[in-house]
């Protein structure tokens, strides 16, 4: 046994007060941390994504998005014990500037940053071409500045207004997914429908079978079906303006396995019982096909409102995680100090500010993107994605190396398996990558983070020598107490 100290749960928050999260507005509550997580699990990576890897794997992507959440689920628990061992804003880059050093927490922000300002281009675009669906006659770029503006202004006013607005959008993502299950369930069970005769369980491996192209096929799905995960994480973002983050933020990351196997699992399974897997093709939502096909009124135009907010929602939480993660970035002297500053209602206006502005880009490049484009930057959003989920397990995997050795507090959030499975976690991202390299199209990734890396090189250098790239200082626990934690 080796005696260390632990920090008792009533003192987690104070952790957090030891740096710029407390001058945050704690405005997260936990109705909205819980539908921030729920919705986060929910994305345009399921509603149209799905339909590609459908048309690649057959019945079995039911198998890789089981597999998958598996994993995410390990690293979301890897994340709630760093984050209730101190919970701060801007966590991936925190953790990686502790435990892997400062570089890790300087490319682990600028990277995650880029994620979301990358996929919040792409969202406004797909919200513009969902826009198009009913009104023809409205440029896109307008439909895309119109929601740039609108979504910028919620996330500059207050955190509580964007996580009401956050809110509404999950509970509509929530409810179409809820309701679509009944209805595949009804048509299953009672025969309703255009495809009543037809609908049976017995389409989940009638034609060739449960990997019909193999599944090899099936395993290069997992690029996609890691990219539909994206934004889980970002529950670690609100830690710093939880109301009560020792007890919304376990309750959140626990319920995530019933999320996925509902939202996910469930749903997929439903919709390949009701209509045979050789129905769909990419480029189309396989919710919208599903409705087709049974004849259900206005079917096309319901999933297109909501595929509509599912954009919105990832382009609102990617205007929320940029500022933040500029900030803390600031806070530790590796990003300009004027991105430090929070304005009159404790919102980081100016890092908000910067990245819509580059998300603007998407706006002005709206017509000039070719029809490849969006699957490009999917797939940059992956790498970047994948990189940032890395650096949660690897500071993951030392953080738990110190507690063993008694130097640092035990978090009252402890994940299953340990560093265990943060390893082999690391080996399934390291294998979903090898995908991504032997896939011609989604290779465009790697490139562009190679690019992407010379930049973070010479902007690391920059920063450390104008003496940005000090080691942290780690938190101390304000009342820790006695504990044993086995060998």
């Amino acid at each position: 046994m080796v005696s260390v100290e632990t920090s008792r749960p009533d003192d987690v928050g104070r952790a957090a007060g030891n740096g710029p999260d407390e001058e945050y507005e704690r405005g997260l509550g936990p109705r909205q941390v819980q539908m921030i997580a729920i919705g986060g699990a929910i994305g345009v990576g399921l509603f149209m994504g799905a339909g590609a890897n459908i048309a690649k794997a057959g019945p079995s992507i039911i198998l890789m998005y089981a597999l998958a959440g598996c994993v995410v689920f390990l690293i979301m628990r890897a994340l709630g014990e760093l984050l209730l061992y101190r919970p701060v804003t801007g966590s991936f880059a925190e953790y990686a500037r502790e435990f892997l050093g400062p570089f890790f927490g300087f490319a682990t922000g600028w990277t995650y940053w880029l994620l979301w300002v990358v996929t919040g281009m792409a969202e406004l675009t797909a919200a513009a071409i969902y826009i198009h669906f009913w009104f023809p006659a409205i440029p896109q770029w307008i439909s895309a500045l119109a929601f740039l503006v609108v979504l910028f202004g919620v996330n500059l006013i207050s955190v509580k207004i964007f996580g009401e607005v956050e809110f509404w959008f999950s509970m509509i993502k929530v409810t179409a997914i809820i309701g679509m299950i009944v209805i595949g369930l009804g048509v299953l069970t009672l025969g309703f429908s255009e495809v009543g005769d037809s609908a049976s369980t017995a389409n989940l491996y009638a034609h060739d079978g449960f990997f019909p192209n193999g599944i090899g096929s099936s395993l290069m799905t997992l690029q996609g079906v890691m990219f539909a995960y994206l934004a889980v994480e970002l529950v670690g973002v609100t830690a710093g303006e939880s109301e009560n983050p020792e007890k919304t933020l376990p309750k959140a990351i626990n319920t995530l396995p019933w999320r996925i196997i509902f939202f996910y699992v469930g749903a997929l399974t439903v919709i390949l019982a009701v209509v045979k897997w050789t129905e769909f093709s990419e480029g189309e939502s396989p919710f919208v096909k599903a409705f087709s096909e049974m004849g259900i009124p206005l079917a096309a135009g319901i999933v297109n409102f909501v595929v509509l907010t599912a954009a919105l929602s990832s382009c609102n939480s990617g205007m929320y995680s940029t500022g933040r993660m500029l900030r803390d970035l600031a806070s530790n002297s590796q990003a300009p100090k004027v991105f430090e500053r929070l304005n009159s209602r404790k919102s980081p206006a100016i890092g908000i500010t910067a990245s819509a502005a580059l998300m603007g880009i998407g706006v002005v490049l709206n017509y000039l993107v070719p029809e490849k484009a969006f699957g490009y930057v999917t797939s940059v959003a992956t790498a970047a994605g994948i990189w940032t989920w890395m650096m949660i397990l690897c500071s993951h995997i030392r953080y738990r190396v110190a507690l063993k050795a008694g130097r640092l507090p035990r978090s009252p959030f402890p994940a299953p398996g340990g560093a265990v499975a943060s390893t082999g976690a690391l080996l399934f991202l390291l294998l979903v990558t090898g995908l991504i390299a032997y896939d011609s199209e989604a290779r465009i990734s790697l490139y562009v983070g190679a690019v992407w890396a010379v930049f973070l090189l010479g902007g690391w250098f920059k920063v450390r020598d104008s003496g940005g790239g000090a080691a942290p200082q780690r938190q101390k626990d304000a009342a820790p107490e006695s504990a044993s934690v086995p060998e």
